[in-house]
């Protein structure tokens, strides 16, 4: 088997396992090297999160250089009939983040694998550590705006009634009483939901299954633009990859995320 068409942006291991020999199928490994090296999905390439953000202060979490990413999708082969699967072991915040970035490409053919390598190793299928070859020669891409806010559009929102900010952090963050940058505290009518709140513990990592409901009791209705953040947007890389599966219409992730707005001396902030 090897369509990928039908089916939702979460997949099931047994769903991809079924289709590891897709044609068009580009599989991203978002671990660590250490854990790639020692047994991976077979097919897939090791892509080091570090390269999904710019990595500078005050907001590591911003969109790298376009020539970088050109290069590293140029790596993976990328084009325009390309299946990306994305997995992590963590439970999906690198591979969300990923999925950010094919939107910010523009390229909507991919799917998430729930629970990522967890998920994998517990029902006892198949890994490798063949290291596929890189395909070299970088790709021209064009980006695009509508995936992410900036510091300048979500300032320019606040208040707004139709607006919904999710704050992936901490609540000890989220409340101000953990400082990770000059200010401590919360974007104004932000709402904290913990990423790893989440994920369902017990079956290894995968998005609970009652999330809808929990996002309509936060009030992170459909009818609302979705913006959604943490220190870096790596852990609202998850919140995000949650809010477009469940088939938000309007979802941002704030790249520059608490490491902008907490440094930033014009934004406001609640405690």
């Amino acid at each position: 088997m090897s369509d990928f068409s039908g089916l939702p942006l979460v997949i099931e291991p047994s769903e991809l396992l079924a289709r590891l020999d897709a044609r068009h199928l580009i599989l991203v490994d978002l671990t660590s090297a250490a854990r790639y090296s020692t047994g991976h999905i077979p097919g897939a390439r090791f892509v080091d999160p570090k390269r999904t953000q710019l990595g500078q202060a005050p907001a590591p979490g911003l969109l790298p250089p376009k020539a970088a990413l050109e290069t590293l999708f140029g790596e993976l082969g990328h084009n325009p009939e390309a299946v990306y699967v994305v997995y992590d072991d963590e439970g999906g915040g690198w591979a969300g983040r990923f999925i950010w970035l094919l939107d910010v490409i523009g390229h909507q053919r991919y799917h998430y694998l729930d629970g990522g390598l967890p998920a994998w190793l517990a029902e006892n299928l198949p890994v490798s550590v063949e290291v596929p070859a890189s395909n070299g020669a970088a790709v021209p891409l064009t980006l695009h705006d509508e995936p992410t806010a900036t510091r300048e559009y979500l300032q320019s929102r606040l208040g707004a009634a139709d607006l919904a900010i999710w704050d992936a952090r901490g609540p000890l963050e989220y409340s101000g009483e953990k400082v990770l940058a000059a200010k401590g505290g919360h974007i104004p009518g932000a709402v904290n939901f913990e990423w790893t709140a989440g994920m369902d513990q017990a079956r290894h990592l995968r998005i609970r299954r009652d999330m809808p409901q929990i996002l309509e009791d936060l009030g992170i209705s459909k009818d609302k633009e979705v913006i959604t953040h943490c220190q870096t947007h790596h852990r609202s890389g998850f919140t995000y990859l949650v809010a477009k599966a469940l088939g938000y219409p309007r979802v941002k992730g704030y790249a520059g995320s608490w490491g902008e707005w907490g440094n930033h001396p014009d934004t406001p902030v609640e405690i």
